[in-house]
């Protein structure tokens, strides 16, 4: 999912307490001078930047000829997949204008890809192949399908794919043949989450949601005469287990867990012996860990407050591989050609959009093959984000990555917003949003506030607000404007609150439970009407459907707890201006949410905009809409919290794009 989740919690499995309270980085004592010549910029030039992404991860990104790159971009304000040569060169092997198209994978014997397409945002995504001659051929045709790629075996000569196409609440996997498309069901399914398949094609890992803190991990033999599931976690109590692949030589599972802590480790089961050993720990949540090709380089993740920091091992060494020619900054997406000469991999940071990068793994030695960044934007004139931490109503330390205009001074102070991320269980990072710094270099201070729940900090911090949601959580929103108002640049007179999905829901809860907290509201797609929402969850949610009832309750039984937190049953309580952002496609939060609490809203005399997009879904994917949707954030901040326009009759603003 390319989108804010709703289930973001489950889909982070692992989980997530606040470690020890940092002294205040220096970072919070003022901000920066503006430079010589600091300049605002538009929405337009701000996301007149090109968005990549390299087809990595269970895909092969490297052409067979091991030079070329398969990545997507969204260069023409929709992503398609593109061949990215060593000199940078790019060549559009889709050219959809509808539907947002992402590439998955090389062929291992010839340049025909795989790649991957919903309908509008509605996150039914179909596996087409992209043919030598151009044409796309849908692998997994159905009007109710989804589907997405799950790895090629060692041959070359199979792929798998997960699909729906049996049964919509749940994915059936099948081996799909290289030379002719054919294919047979190999696992059917259910009800568990598809976790990796082995590079020899004989053994798949399965996770059980058992509840948003407690989960089983399976093995199934494939090639076994009489096929069966295998728990390979057996335990008492919560604890979370997710399966992050397996070892290069199918001998050993990589997984990761909270069992001996409160931040997820890496460990591998041998799956001979049934040997457990561990293989990363850090004081922060490991993400993720592959291999390249054979196994020598390791590479493995780890969420340190906020930011993906990576690092290569060279196996045969032990040592770290050291790359030249790297920014600081956020490195994903990693992947390997077939000779293992040479690496690909994305760089994002605070001021720049992701960029593509190769590196000599002979030399160390990393080239950027792609300008992310519109040459219109000084990056002197963006602003890179601190990490703070606040005190919240109880004294928890709440984590939050600060933005502060370089404009912002005590003879000048800037009024600021309080990001929400979405979720539950989401968590705001470090990195390039163009939304964020459009808001920032007109003049708002941006909070993105980890509010207990988050993941990121320990299970212990990620599990205080299950079933309390829109209770604790929202207090640790509230004390954001506490500690802002605390700082002489911030203009604690005008203090907004965005958010989207959950954040969306935050929002609008901020503005029905603690009417006075914040001067205006962006809700973003937010969920309003928990009782709906719970009751609408789509179908190919699956597995995540119980451990997301584990966290926010079942509707079934919870529906007064549920119908006591949404914001629409007490929209009589909303006094501060809104704005409201939805996509009319959206699966998860349905735009009838988004109607119902504008109408709600309005009926109290307080002025509410209106912005729907007929052609998105849970999030905007289209560049033109995410840069309307940034310009309505502005005019709308600058008209009723810059300008604290009075808020007499219903703004009949309402946008259809």
């Amino acid at each position: 999912m390319r989108n804010l989740l709703i289930s973001s919690a489950i889909l982070l499995a692992a989980a997530c307490a606040s470690p020890p309270p940092a002294e205040p980085p220096a970072e919070q004592a003022a901000p920066p001078a503006a430079p010589a010549g600091f300049k605002t910029y538009t929405a337009q030039q701000l996301y007149d930047t090109v968005s990549y992404s390299v087809a990595a991860g269970r895909g092969r990104c490297f052409a067979p000829d091991g030079q070329s790159l398969l990545t997507s971009s969204d260069e023409t304000g929709i992503f398609n997949a593109y061949t990215l040569s060593p000199d940078g060169k790019k060549t559009a092997l889709t050219q959809s204008a509808e539907n947002s198209t992402y590439a998955e994978s090389y062929f291992p014997a010839d340049g025909r890809v795989l790649v991957e397409a919903d309908g509008g945002g509605n996150e039914l995504s179909h596996l087409f192949v992209r043919e030598t001659d151009g044409t796309l051929k849908d692998l997994t045709p159905g009007e109710k399908t989804r589907a997405y790629f799950l790895g090629w075996d060692r041959s070359g000569e199979t792929f798998y794919v997960a699909t729906n196409a049996r049964d919509e609440a749940t994915d059936d996997v099948y081996a799909y043949s290289a030379a002719d498309y054919s294919s047979r069901m190999i696992y059917r399914n259910d009800g568990l989450e598809i976790g990796a398949i082995s590079p020899d094609g004989r053994l798949l890992a399965l996770v059980e949601n058992v509840s948003s803190a407690d989960a089983n991990l399976y093995l199934y033999d494939l090639g076994a005469a009489s096929p069966a599931k295998t728990l390979i976690t057996p335990h008492d109590g919560n604890i979370a287990y997710t399966a992050y692949g397996f070892t290069p030589d199918s001998q050993k599972l990589v997984y990761g867990t909270n069992e001996h802590g409160e931040f997820t480790e890496a460990w591998t089961y041998d799956v001979a012996t049934g040997e457990k050993a561990a293989l990363v720990s850090a004081d922060w949540d490991v993400l993720a860990v592959s291999y390249s090709p054979t196994g020598r380089y390791r590479v493995s993740t780890v969420n340190a407050d906020g930011l993906w920091e990576v690092t290569f091992l060279d196996t045969l060494t032990g040592k770290p591989l050291a790359l030249t020619g790297v920014p600081d900054g956020e490195v994903t997406q990693v992947c390997f050609n077939d000779d293992e000469t040479r690496v690909a991999f994305g760089v994002n940071t605070d001021t720049s959009p992701r960029n593509i990068y190769t590196a000599d793994l002979a030399t160390g030695v990393a080239t950027r093959l792609t300008n992310a960044l519109s040459p219109a934007i000084d990056e002197a004139n963006l602003v890179t984000a601190s990490i703070v931490r606040y005190p919240s109503f109880d004294g928890l330390e709440i984590p939050a990555i600060f933005y502060v205009p370089k404009t912002a001074s005590a003879d000048t102070p800037v009024p600021a917003i309080v990001w929400v991320h979405g979720g539950p269980g989401g968590q705001s990072q470090k990195g390039y949003a163009a939304d964020i710094q459009f808001l920032v270099n007109n003049g708002y201070a941006v909070l993105a506030a980890n509010n207990r729940g988050s993941s990121g900090y320990g299970k212990t911090f990620f599990h205080m607000d299950d079933r309390r949601h829109g209770q604790e959580d929202l207090q640790d929103i509230v004390w954001g404007r506490t500690y802002l108002e605390s700082l002489d640049y911030i203009d604690g007179d005008r203090i907004g609150i965005l958010g989207g999905s959950y954040g969306g829901f935050m929002t609008a809860a901020a503005l029905a439970f603690e009417p006075e907290a914040f001067d205006v509201g962006v809700n973003i797609f937010g969920v309003t009407n928990w009782v709906r929402t719970l009751e609408s969850i789509p179908a190919w949610w699956g597995s995540f459907r119980v451990a997301l009832y584990d966290e926010m309750g079942d509707p079934a039984t919870d529906a007064e707890r549920h119908r006591a937190i949404s914001p629409l049953f007490h929209a009589s309580n909303i006094v501060k201006p809104m704005l409201v952002v939805q996509g009319a496609n959206d699966p998860r939060v349905l735009q009838v949410e988004s109607d119902e609490i504008v109408a709600a809203v309005r009926a109290n005399g307080v002025a509410v905009e209106y912005v729907v997009f007929p052609d998105e879904g849970h999030g905007f994917q289209k560049k033109a809409n995410r840069i309307t949707a940034a310009e309505a954030y502005l005019g709308f901040l600058d008209k009723y919290l810059k300008g604290k326009a009075a808020s007499p009759a219903p703004a009949a603003t309402e946008t259809l794009n």
